[in-house]
């Protein structure tokens, strides 16, 4: 008994690390997508599920009593909904709130970190440029504070990290930066983020009062203010790495005094480097690097004192996954030198998730995969008969992942064996799609969502679901 305890106690060290949960992509940085080890359901029912217009490619993030589900809006424009986690009307799901146009004009494929009452996302796509990172109070009040990052293949696709007071995020060819999260920029003058709310209140005041005036004057003309016209802060820059020289669209991991960035070469730009680099957190001075074969779309993931790194030769693209490729690389966080690596007949588009002591990851090829961390010898494998895009979330023994024909798979990490599946497009929820950004599992409730910009179910409706216990 006290062998497990003591198990237990080093499993949940690292995800203990972190500033607070959710301050990191997938909840901490085994990405495990679930911070309170409440496993799933033992049989799945579907709670609710919303019928949905836009495309979903980031993984959800619990915020309080809400669950953020960042989304690509009409003509490709930016939406943020955060949905309560427990609905009062459990068949007429709707948002508490919702951020979008002209507030965010880019596409949304960033998950959201979470800190200190804040959230911090970014806009953009490989198909824009130039983009913005935006920090909003939890309750979705009025901006705090944006960074705009303007420039060609400049794009915040990746989730940023908070650490100790510093979000760190990649911006695509912008490189890595760190920004200050309590300390802003304003008409030149330097103020705490906490001063902001109030200057936002009486600054919409203003303009209430201006468009009332304007109303009297020529109420044909008069134009009502949005959240577009109000002020707009910027966080006090730190320092900038990389920029024209890597092209960063992997979430980051800080590790202490490290950062871990993962950079990808762009075969068709020519732009970029394919290599893991670990930078000093305190001023972003490279500590050291190591090569891929690669592209590292899904970033890295830590263990302990090991760094796993997947990759892909292909994107997210549907219609590249025939004849893909992939591979798994563990790394020493301290030197950069290879303990172990694996190829995979697949693309590996998503992070891996570490366990006690497995490697978990999926791949194109419809297969998900358990290495062992110290040697990397195989574990467990499991067929879904269905590509994959996302990565796994993890419980326990129990990994949960839904595949690229919408369904939902529990597989039993000690057996290989489904403990269960779901399939979305049947009943309820009738509403086959893709899942790109994985299942989130907090409170023991499966929350989703999917995709239909390409792919066998493109143009028709998308849905965010939620899976539990009846």
């Amino acid at each position: 008994m006290m062998s497990r305890i003591l198990l237990l106690l080093i499993f949940a060290l690292p995800a203990l690390a972190q500033d607070a949960p959710w301050s990191t992509y997938r909840g901490n940085n085994r990405r495990t997508g679930n911070t309170d080890n409440v496993a799933g359901p033992a049989k799945p029912e579907v709670l609710w599920f919303s019928k949905s217009t836009e495309h979903y490619v980031a993984s959800p993030v619990p915020s309080g009593t809400e669950i953020l589900f960042p989304a690509l809006g009409a003509f490709n424009s930016g939406v943020v909904n955060a949905i309560p986690l427990n609905p009062k009307d459990l068949k007429a799901v709707k948002p508490s709130w919702t951020k979008a146009a002209p507030l965010i004009k880019l596409p949304t494929v960033s998950s959201p970190a979470i800190a200190d009452g804040k959230i911090i996302f970014g806009d953009g796509m490989h198909q824009t440029d130039g983009a913005v990172l935006y920090c909003l109070p939890a309750d979705g009040g009025y901006l705090l504070w944006a960074l705009t990052v303007p420039g060609r293949l400049v794009h915040l696709e990746g989730s940023p990290s908070i650490s100790n007071g510093k979000v760190y995020f990649g911006g695509g060819a912008a490189g890595v930066m760190c920004v200050d999260l309590n300390t802003v920029l304003l008409d030149g003058k330097e103020l705490s983020v906490k001063d902001v709310p109030a200057l936002q209140v009486a600054h919409w005041k203003k303009l209430q009062a201006k468009y009332e005036e304007d109303k009297k004057k020529d109420p044909d003309f008069a134009i009502p203010p949005t959240e577009n016209d109000l002020l707009k802060p910027s966080p006090k820059a730190i320092w900038t790495q990389g920029k024209t020289r890597w092209h960063v669209d992997a979430p980051l991991l800080v590790a202490g005094d490290k950062v871990l960035v993962a950079s990808a070469f762009l075969d068709k730009e020519k732009e970029g480097e394919r290599a893991l680099f670990c930078l000093n957190a305190a001023d972003g001075k490279e500590l050291w690097k190591a090569p891929l074969t690669y592209n590292p779309w899904g970033g890295p993931t830590l263990a302990g004192d090991t760094v796993l790194v997947t990759g892909s030769t292909i994107s997210y693209d549907p219609k590249e996954i025939d004849g893909a490729k992939g591979e798994i690389i563990a790394l020493d966080l301290a030197t950069g030198k290879e303990k172990w690596k694996k190829a995979t007949p697949g693309g590996i588009l998503g992070c891996a998730v570490a366990t006690a002591d497995a490697a978990v990851f999926t791949c194109t090829d419809g297969k998900l995969r358990s290495f062992d961390l110290k040697d990397g010898s195989r574990k467990i494998i499991y067929d879904a008969k269905g590509g994959f895009f996302s990565s796994p979330a993890v419980v326990g023994d129990i990994a949960y992942v839904a595949d690229l024909k919408g369904i939902v798979h529990a597989v039993d990490l000690k057996t290989g064996a489904a403990k269960w599946t779901l399939d979305v497009g049947q009943d309820p929820v009738k509403m086959p799609g893709m899942n790109y950004g994985g299942i989130t599992i907090h409170g023991g409730k499966l929350y989703l969502a999917t995709c239909n910009l390409e792919g066998p179910f493109a143009r028709q409706p998308t849905a965010v679901i939620c899976i539990g216990a009846k």
